[in-house]
C-alpha cells in the first residue's frame, strides 16, 4: 500500500509510521510527504528516510479548494492509495475528501466525538473528564467528525497538566495510528454509515495479528 502523509510540524506521528513500516509491522510503502510548511521537521524525516518530501505553499493559491488541487496532483504523481494526516494543521476540503473517499485518515489526541479541534488536551482537562486518550479516524467535511476506525484510552491524573497528558497520549497516537494503516492495507475496514466495521484475521496460529493491541 503506497501512503501519502499530510504534515505541518514535527512529524512524530510520520516517524512511527516510518519506524512500523521499518519494523515491517505496517505493510505499506511511505511514497510521499507533503506539508504547508517549508521548514516542517516532518520534510526532513522524509528526507532523512529517502522519500520525497514536497513543499506547497498555500499562499500561491486563491483558496483552499485550489491548494488541495495542486495536492491532489502530488498524490496522484506518486500513486497514493492512503492519505494519512500527522499533525497537518489545515482543513481538508471536499476536493481531497471526495478523490479520496474513506481513504484519508486522521489521528486526534482525545476521544472523539469528546473535544474536537484544537486544544483537545487542554478542553478534556477544563471539562474534568477522568478518561481521554486519542482515535484515528477517516475524514470527512466535519472537523474530526469521522466515522472511527481506532481508539486508545487512559485515565487523567491529577497531577496532570496540558503538556503531561499531551505527552503520554502522544505515546498512544504512535502505537494505534500504524495499526489502523495496517488494518486498511489487509483490507480489513469496511464502512457502514458511522460505523468502521473491522473483519476478523487469523495469523496460521489462530492468534488475532494485532492480539498485542491491549
Amino acid at each position: 500500500m503506497r501512503i501519502g502523509v499530510l504534515a505541518s510540524g514535527r512529524g512524530s506521528n510520520l516517524q512511527a509510521i516510518i519506524d512500523a513500516i521499518e519494523k515491517r509491522t505496517l505493510d505499506a510503502i511511505l511514497a510521499v510527504v507533503i506539508s504547508n510548511k517549508a521548514e516542517a521537521p516532518a520534510l526532513e524525516r522524509a528526507r532523512s528516510y529517502g522519500t520525497p518530501a514536497v513543499f506547497l505553499d498555500p499562499k500561491t493559491t486563491a483558496d483552499r479548494e485550489a491548494y488541495d488541487r495542486i495536492i491532489l496532483e502530488q498524490l496522484r504523481r506518486y500513486d497514493v492509495e492512503l492519505v494519512a494526516l500527522a499533525g497537518y494543521m489545515k482543513i481538508v476540503t471536499s476536493v481531497l475528501i471526495e478523490a479520496y473517499a474513506n481513504r484519508i485518515m486522521n489521528i486526534h489526541p482525545s476521544l472523539l466525538p469528546a473535544f474536537p479541534g484544537l486544544a483537545a488536551q487542554k478542553q478534556a482537562l477544563d471539562w474534568g473528564v477522568k478518561v481521554s486518550g486519542c482515535t484515528v479516524h477517516f475524514v470527512t467535511e466535519g472537523v474530526d467528525a469521522g466515522p472511527i476506525i481506532r481508539q486508545a484510552a487512559l485515565p487523567i491524573l491529577e497531577e496532570d497538566t496540558e503538556e503531561t497528558l499531551a505527552a503520554r497520549i502522544l505515546v498512544e497516537e504512535h502505537r494505534i495510528y500504524p495499526q489502523a494503516l495496517q488494518l486498511f492495507a489487509e483490507k480489513r475496514l469496511t464502512v457502514e454509515g458511522r460505523k468502521v466495521r473491522i473483519r476478523e484475521n487469523k495469523s496460521p496460529h489462530g492468534a488475532s495479528l494485532l492480539a498485542s493491541d491491549s
